[in-house]
């Protein structure tokens, strides 16, 4: 395609990208959404969705962001398909390349990048990756209710989604590699009190097995006993809570982020440290972790961009 030049290149294609750009291109505004490795983002791996508005009788993933996709198509934002490479912020118009040899010369950038969920590297979490693997037990937990699930981590999200699933649930197990865990000592304390949460420390889950979806897991205990212990656990749901890595190394030298890499602002819009971008969704936000939050933030960007460009 060659050189692009638009008002704003919107970096990523989730709730938040298409969502910034559906609100752009209805204000008359020139958007173009690159969509980065995986068109319409991670929400595409999910099967089915109950927890977005408007939609009581659930809907996919996919068909979630394809909805989406045309929305903003309608009002006239543009997609094309491609990742961000380089980005030069250094001055405006800023100036950016795609590693499909494409470069983009734009007056505004609004990232929205996402987040990946971490797991652990089994060639099961793969296998079974929304077909009873999970890394969202928000979204998914209600598909397990009143059965067996369990969680792997030890922070404050996994016991956080411990205690989730813990009402939704029948049992929940928490299978942490240390002798003990790493959530603040509130969260561990609700933890111990909740009857249906059974905590193996020392434990690494091996395997994940099951026909057509989860079934059970296979785990070692690694405490210091004769032999080593292993131990088949029947569940229907398999939650990993080892962290999550925001998509932003690309931008991490010139772009504000904290310690893990989220994007920072002020808190008060989506304005980072460089005038004239802007940020949306997951890769700013270690905390919600939501599709209709990612779509908030997407429109509050856009409607940053529409104030900027219009000053």
């Amino acid at each position: 395609m060659g050189l692009i030049t638009t008002k704003c290149l919107i970096i990523g294609s989730g709730p938040a990208g298409y969502t910034a750009g559906m609100y752009l291109s209805r204000a008359g505004i020139d958007a173009t959404i690159i969509s980065g490795p995986q068109p319409g983002g991670q929400l595409t791996d999910t099967h089915e969705i109950e927890n977005y508005p408007g939609f009581p009788d659930s809907i996919g993933g996919y068909d979630l962001m394809e909805l989406m996709k045309k929305q903003a198509e309608k009002f006239g934002a543009k997609n094309v398909l491609g990742q961000i490479t380089e980005a030069d912020f250094s001055k405006r118009p800023f100036h950016l390349k795609a590693d499909n040899s494409d470069e983009y010369v734009a007056d505004t950038v609004i990232i929205a990048t996402g987040a990946t969920a971490k797991y652990t590297g089994l060639e099961s979490e793969k296998k079974y990756l929304g077909q009873g693997v999970s890394a969202c037990a928000v979204c998914d937990g209600f598909f397990y209710r009143k059965k067996d699930v369990i969680v792997v981590g030890g922070g404050d999200t996994a016991v956080g989604d411990a205690l989730y699933l813990s009402n939704i649930c029948n049992k929940v197990y928490v299978a942490v590699r240390k002798p003990y865990l790493r959530a603040t000592q509130i969260l561990q304390d609700r933890m111990k009190a909740a009857k249906n949460i059974e905590l193996l420390t020392e434990t690494v889950v091996t395997e994940i097995y099951g026909n057509d979806g989860v079934e059970g897991v296979t785990v070692k205990f690694r405490k210091d006993t004769p032999e080593e212990k292993v131990r088949q656990i029947p569940v229907a749901g398999y939650f990993a809570a080892v962290g999550r890595k925001p998509q932003t190394d690309v931008f991490s030298s010139q772009i504000e982020t904290d310690e893990a890499g989220y994007i920072l602002t002020n808190g008060k819009d989506t304005k980072t440290n460089i005038e004239g971008v802007f940020v949306a969704g997951d890769c700013a936000d270690p905390v919600y972790r939501q599709a209709v939050v990612a779509a908030g933030t997407g429109a509050k960007a856009a409607l940053d961009v529409e104030k900027f460009l219009n000053s």
